[in-house]
């Protein structure tokens, strides 16, 4: 696909997207670009490395 065509299908797509009425949750956005943690996540299982996770090898 050339460039020429690239371009005007981004363009389409972000087009789309500015002007479509779509649903947003507007506070899960909020609570992502703020950093706060998900109440359902467990941290103690993100990093297997992390202190107190590290599983030594024999």
């Amino acid at each position: 696909m050339g460039r020429g065509r690239q371009k005007a299908k981004a363009t389409r797509v972000a087009r789309d997207l500015k002007y479509s009425a779509q649903d947003m949750d507007l506070e899960s956005l909020a609570k992502e670009l703020h950093g706060d943690p998900a109440k359902d996540q467990d941290k103690s299982d993100d990093d297997p490395f992390a202190e107190g996770n590290y599983i030594r090898r024999a």
